[in-house]
């Protein structure tokens, strides 16, 4: 259901409690059901609410509470997200979760990536067309698939208990007028089951087809013309699976496919082809894995291998979409008390690998700029509101070039024309292409989560 917009005058509903150093709001939740005499729900307060409990979602709110602030997340399933199959995340993405503190024990679950392997696929055997090594190209690159559900159950373990409010899907958002309150006002959000939430802070972590951004007024990500099937291969039996710790790319006409270890028993794969229109859905996870493996039939035999190995309900098909965000076009990124993060906010394709490394590097940024106007006069809402704009500015120069520059490189190697393809395979590939300066970008540091920084730093 799309997100109403109203405006309320009674601002003396949206009153906070009593100010409260940002210490005292480490445990801040919302209850499952708050009610006011009668059995008449009664509107329940909180500080920061999160809308989301992705890789986004949940990442900002361990930041926030590594920083010592108390958020809550609203997640509109019952449970953590078990879907999805597996995300890569290069070393810029790690430098987020060594800051969360939730690095090593993912690091000791998925393997450590060594290099790349680029192929033809009309080449016999799905010949080699180049290999590299990380550490020789690009050294101190780390380089992990890793299992998205492991990583959301990572980040949600070092929240307290009843920080995320599952079934908790959001109808309408409603802004109040601003006076009392400072310019940023504060957000009223009612939920489908009856709830009605008011906060200083909402943080649209709502993924690519977010209610929230389109509240906002941001326009539907745009398909890009190439459609996608990922899937997970277990190989449980004695042995686990085969594969040396590289990524597999596998080059052909107007698609492309890969695979890469994700742990001892778990391979992730990827088919990426050009579809005009992403077409019907379809629910039949069988017919699913066919179709995978119709269009990739006669490539090399150890990738049909991954896909034949995968649990037909691990595979998934979805339209890659990204957005632009234009200066002077794009609205920002944040509206009152409310702002986005990840894709929510910035969804881009998956050619540089980056979703979710941004998604991680936004969380930190924000965290660290909400905790900053938390620490500052209790918390008002003309900090948070200046802080989110900070958080902006900070943020944009970094995620829509590589939006913009994602989507270029999918464009490029998505062609089809056979002298393209040749030229490719012949030259590009085996004579022209160096990994280091590919992965230039993620370089990036986002620094460290340091509560008394946070605490003393002065207003953004």
């Amino acid at each position: 259901m799309a997100l109403a917009t109203t405006s309320s005058h009674a601002l003396s509903c949206y009153l906070h409690p009593r100010r409260r150093r940002h210490r005292a709001r480490l445990n801040a939740a919302v209850s499952p059901r708050s009610e006011g005499g009668g059995g008449v729900r009664r509107k329940e307060e909180v500080e920061i609410v999160i809308v989301g409990a992705g890789v986004a979602g949940l990442a900002t709110a361990a930041s926030l509470r590594r920083l010592g602030v108390g958020s809550t997340v609203l997640e509109q399933g019952a449970s953590l997200r078990a879907g999805g199959t597996s995300l890569t995340l290069f070393k810029n993405g790690w430098r987020v979760l060594d800051a969360i503190g939730v690095a090593d024990e993912l690091r000791a679950k998925h393997l450590r990536i060594q290099g790349m392997k680029m192929r033809s696929a009309s080449a016999a055997a799905g010949g080699v067309l180049r290999e590299f090594s990380f550490e020789e190209e690009a050294p101190g690159q780390e380089v992990r698939a890793v299992e998205r559900r492991a990583l959301l159950e990572a980040l949600a373990s070092r929240l307290p208990p009843g920080a995320i409010s599952f079934s908790s899907k959001v109808r309408r958002v409603a802004v109040a007028v601003a006076g009392q309150q400072g310019p940023g006002g504060t957000t009223e959000l009612e939920l489908e089951d009856g709830r009605r939430i008011v906060a200083k802070v909402v943080v649209g972590c709502d993924g690519v087809n977010s209610p929230i951004a389109r509240w906002m007024g941001f326009s539907e990500p745009r398909y890009v013309g190439h459609m996608a099937f990922r899937g997970l291969a277990r190989y449980d039996g004695d042995g686990g699976q085969p594969f040396e710790a590289k990524v597999n790319y596998i080059y052909g006409r107007g698609m492309r496919a890969g695979f890469v270890p994700v742990s001892p028993t778990l391979v992730y794969w990827f088919i990426c082809f050009n579809r005009p229109s992403p077409g019907p859905k379809i629910t039949d996870p069988a017919a699913l894995k066919r179709e995978a493996l119709e269009l990739v039939r006669g490539w090399p035999e150890d990738l049909l291998a991954v896909m034949r190995d995968t649990p037909d309900d691990a595979v998934v098909r979805t339209p890659l979409v990204d957005r632009w965000l234009w200066p002077g076009l794009a609205p920002p990124a944040s509206r009152g008390g409310v702002v986005l993060a990840g894709d929510a906010w910035h969804p881009m394709t998956p050619n540089l690998g980056q979703g979710a490394c941004c998604a991680l590097e936004d969380a930190v940024v924000l965290a660290r700029r909400l905790a900053t106007a938390a620490a500052s006069e209790g918390g008002e809402a003309s900090s948070y509101g200046e802080a989110m704009r900070a958080y902006e500015r900070e943020r944009w120069g970094r995620v829509f070039p590589l939006t913009a520059r994602a989507g270029l490189v999918g464009a490029l190697v998505q062609w089809g024309n056979p002298a393209v393809c040749a030229a490719r395979d012949g030259v590009v590939i085996p004579r022209l292409v160096r990994l280091g300066p590919f992965l230039e970008h993620t370089n990036f540091d986002c620094g460290l989560l340091e509560p008394s920084a946070a605490a003393a730093a002065p207003s953004p």
